[in-house]
């Protein structure tokens, strides 16, 4: 599935997984095969670390010829996520905003739709960044979020408001760390 260059940066991104919390590989397929089966275009990552969810989205995006914002607080990871993303040939379609994820979310243009977002970050300030990424969603658009098990308590508000909103149907996945999914009605 993957070229044998970004498979040996995935591999590499795995071996130092718990140092930069990154997803499972499991999880990262399915973040790809999502992004490829809803088509999406306009795709916002909450939390880019050293980019090893960013390369999965990146390279299902680059089949639908859609494009990744990610929002990352520390310049040490974005400078990691640079070089893999340019390493993986996705750079082209990537772009890396620095600073709060709260405040960069929301400097997103009022009419700007996003398709897809995949949440990564503070696990507290999971329903803020739902809050107002929810703005910016249309019908059939999808929001995903990970370590909804792993960090249950820390999730809580996110999981119990976005369960309980009647535009959103949710489903919980048994993949590592608790998995996400909620397509907008």
């Amino acid at each position: 599935m993957m070229d044998a260059t970004t498979e040996i940066v995935l591999k590499k991104l795995e071996e130092t997984q718990h140092d930069f919390w990154n997803i499972s590989r499991a999880t990262g397929n399915f973040l790809n095969m999502l992004v490829k089966m809803v088509n999406a275009q306009n795709v916002v990552e909450v939390g880019t670390s050293n980019g090893y969810s960013g390369i999965w989205l990146a390279k299902a995006l680059k089949e639908t010829g859609g494009h990744l914002t990610t929002i990352e607080f520390y310049e040490k990871r974005i400078v990691l996520a640079q070089e893999n993303f340019k390493t993986c040939g996705v750079a082209d379609i990537i772009e890396i905003k620095q600073g709060s994820a709260i405040e960069t979310l929301e400097e997103i243009p009022e009419d700007e739709i996003i398709d897809f977002a995949f949440i990564d970050a503070n696990k507290a300030q999971y329903i803020d960044y739902f809050t107002i990424i929810d703005k910016h969603m249309k019908s059939g658009a999808i929001i995903t979020a990970d370590n909804i098990t792993s960090h249950a308590e820390k999730v809580k508000t996110f999981v119990d408001a976005i369960q309980g909103n009647k535009n959103y149907q949710v489903e919980i996945l048994d993949l590592p760390a608790g998995f996400l999914v909620a397509r907008k009605i």
